[in-house]
């Protein structure tokens, strides 16, 4: 085994070499075999010994991954390698599989230019693995397939090598369908997997071995004597004629791109400013003596030096010293001490050029998704997370005197992990932790009690509602406490087609800014002169002034944006969130006095004329659903139909395969949280497996709304009584 400190030395000389460089990120469907395969790529690099490479789990270093033998978060690793008597680093990030966790995934898409889609043939296509190469491809992001646990097909299936050819075969089809339907137009065709191409292997992480064409012409070795040897047992053979570290690499290097190329077509992707800006051709061509441009995909905590970001350098060099601004932020800060991580390790190195990996070390109040640059430049593309937190838990201290700790530790993992979303009640004061699923939520109390050391007490898991409305209504008027100024809104529903488009990040929340932000609205359906006067979107809502020649309208439109914030955020009708809410004020008559117009008046009133035109509008509520992948014997198809139908659920597909049974389902949340797992596990005599996916809002079924929305009240300490439009209009 090679000394770390060897390793980092060797990589930190090869690290201005671009072509010699690969950012790859592994990614794939939960246990489907990416972090064991990582251990033979550390293995290779010397890191760890070959010996125990796909038993120590080296990137699963914290201590509930090792217990749950689960990636939780996506570990960073650079390695160096000599292939063809060159030198190359490659570095990696080992991502999560767990739906739950698909927000890690999301976040590496940006650092990386190719990544590793591993699929278990068995299992094949799941849902995950859709959604992380649909990730990946969105990002401009090179796959290249590895499919592991090859060997379960001979030894579990039973499948004859005529058969396993077969299975194999429909399933780099089943890829590159996706491949084509998702990659960007330009390289729908070209980024086609295939076996004879070398962008395929076929083997067994956990065996060690793995065969491509290159290892094929190279060991002179068939599929027929993969066979052979599988049948026989004879891994010591196969990890000689087969090297599965070799296979990976090989197929990572010839095949995933070069910082140096791939910028040049995921810049344009990932950044809107002017390509023809110094900045811009510098980011292009990886310019190390320009400008450094950074952007933050990860953040990590620790305890002596606090927050870490962690960030794509696509520009310059980053240094000690080296002042940067912050998007979002108006001063500089300067970077303290650089590094790489090597897994659960950080080590300081002098300089980090672009191109590559780097940890920053004293920065403050940085965010994931942060652009730092040492000149000011358009911010990057907001990472967009495809799913969103559909559970809740209300958390607080057992000791009130842990509260202001408790309060820092979740801002603490929110800001590792923006997809945990947390908030006080106000009327409790308990603290409401939001997650994707229970896991998730489990993992963050997990983290609470054993690495913050805050014992806590939660409540049962609740679900998360939006509200939203099915009509017009409007012009209501909303008037000031001190009845001095008034405002006329409009309420109608957001085009589903903007709705998506904010999804999808084609239209980012906030204010939108400049003529390409009001383009991409109208091309999302939005009508053009609404468009040109939208000043905030917040919660796929939309806030739009269309008034002409109202006095000191400028002069309250950051209050009236509060206030349409404060109105969205927490609904008229159960207090939760709003989506899909167009409110256009389209009159207003304003105190001339600006002590008259001051927060206290200007915020209740347009926060109260929103409530009562959503309300007079009619508002509902959407629940969350997730698609359920259960596979099953076949003797407990119907009875498992028949428990999801009585839990709400629609069967979409059933497909079967030998005496399995693959039943595809939409359910909603609600129904999954009450023992839906243990019941599952007691019709089946504990024999089904099955995955999640978030599948969106859709409309909570009317005879449920009132007993719902009743009970949300309840809960956050209202009237369960909803209210009326009059009662926002005093």
């Amino acid at each position: 085994m090679v000394r770390k400190e060897y390793v980092v030395e060797e990589i930190t000389k090869i690290m201005k070499d671009l072509d010699n460089i690969r950012n790859v990120a592994i990614i794939a469907h939960v246990h489907h075999g990416k972090t064991t395969l990582t251990d033979s790529l550390l293995a290779r690099a010397g890191l760890i010994s070959k010996s125990v490479a796909g038993d120590v789990l080296y990137t699963n270093y914290e201590a509930i991954e090792k217990d749950r033998r689960m990636t939780i978060k996506s570990a960073n690793i650079s390695l160096g390698f000599v292939y063809n008597e060159k030198d190359y680093i490659i570095n990696l990030i080992d991502t999560p599989g767990h739906v739950d966790f698909g927000g890690h995934v999301t976040r590496s898409m940006r650092a990386v230019d190719g990544v590793v889609l591993v699929v278990d043939p068995v299992e094949g296509v799941m849902p995950q693995t859709e959604t992380v190469l649909r990730q990946a491809l969105k990002e401009k992001a090179k796959p290249v397939l590895f499919v592991n646990k090859v060997d379960r097909l001979l030894t579990e299936l039973r499948l004859t090598p005529e058969q396993t050819f077969e299975r194999l075969l429909k399933l780099i089809n089943d890829i590159n369908k996706l491949i084509s339907q998702f990659a960007p137009e330009e390289f729908a065709e070209k980024w086609q997997v295939s076996v004879e191409k070398g962008s395929v292997a076929f083997g067994s992480a956990a065996k060690k071995w793995a065969i491509s064409k290159p290892i094929m012409d190279k060991y002179k070795v068939t599929f027929k004597d993969i066979f052979a040897l599988t049948a026989a047992g004879d891994e010591k053979k196969l990890q000689e004629v087969a090297p599965i570290d070799e296979s990976t690499l090989i197929m990572m290097i010839e095949h995933l791109p070069s910082p140096h190329v791939a910028q040049r077509y995921r810049i344009p992707q990932i950044w809107h400013g002017d390509l023809e800006s110094v900045d811009g051709k510098a980011m292009l061509n990886t310019d190390m003596s320009a400008n450094t441009n950074i952007v933050v995909f990860n953040m990590v905590y620790d305890p002596h030096s606090g927050e870490i970001p962690v960030g794509r350098v696509f520009s310059g060099v980053a240094r000690k010293g080296t002042e940067l601004h912050i998007s979002g932020l108006n001063n500089t800060q300067k970077i303290q001490q650089v590094g790489i991580y090597m897994g659960p390790d950080r080590v300081q190195v002098d300089e980090i050029p672009a191109g590559n990996i780097a940890a920053l070390i004293g920065l403050k109040d940085v965010s994931i998704g942060d652009t730092l640059s040492t000149g000011i430049i358009e911010p990057f593309e907001q990472i967009t997370h495809y799913s969103k937190p559909v559970v809740t838990k209300a958390v607080e201290a057992k000791d009130s005197r842990d509260t202001t700790k408790l309060i820092e530790a979740l801002r603490e993992l929110s800001k590792q992990d923006p997809t945990i979303l947390t908030e006080i009640n106000q009327q409790t004061g308990e603290h409401l932790v939001s997650g994707m699923g229970e896991l998730h939520l489990e993992v963050i109390e997990t983290k609470l009690r054993d690495d913050f050391k805050i014992q806590i007490i939660t409540s049962p898991p609740i679900v998360i509602y939006r509200e939203t409305i099915t009509g017009k209504a409007g012009p209501i008027e909303g008037k000031t406490p001190n009845k001095h100024s008034k405002f006329y809104v409009t309420v109608e529903p957001l085009p589903e087609t903007v709705q998506n488009a904010i999804d999808e990040g084609t239209i980012r929340e906030g204010k939108p800014k400049g003529q390409a932000a009001i383009e991409a609205m109208v091309e999302a359906g939005l009508d053009r002169n609404i468009a040109k006067n939208v000043e905030e979107i917040s919660n796929k809502c939309m806030l739009a002034d269309v008034t002409h020649g109202v006095q000191y309208m400028n002069e309250v439109m950051e209050l009236l944006i509060d206030g349409f914030d404060e109105a969205v955020k927490d609904g008229p009708l159960a207090r939760e969130r709003c989506a899909g809410v167009l409110v256009s004020v389209v009159d207003a008559t304003i105190h001339e006095d600006p002590v008259h117009r001051g927060p206290a008046q200007i915020i209740p009133a347009i926060r109260n004329a929103v409530y009562a035109g959503m309300l007079t509008a009619g508002v509902y509520l959407y629940e969350p659903k997730q698609n359920f992948t259960i596979n099953i014997p076949q003797e407990y198809m119907s009875g498992v139909i028949t428990f999801v139908q009585s839990k709400r659920g629609t069967v979409t597909s059933v497909t079967q395969e030998n005496e399995q049974v693959s039943i595809i389902a939409k359910m909603p949340v609600a129904e999954t949280l009450k023992g839906f797992s243990n019941d599952l596990r007691g019709l089946t005599q504990g024999r089904a497996i099955w995955y999640t996916e978030f599948a969106g809002y859709e409309k909570l079924p009317g005879e449920l709304q009132n007993k719902v929305v009743r009970e949300i009240r309840e809960r956050k300490g209202q009237n369960p009584e909803p209210p009326t439009p009059d009662q926002f209009l005093a």
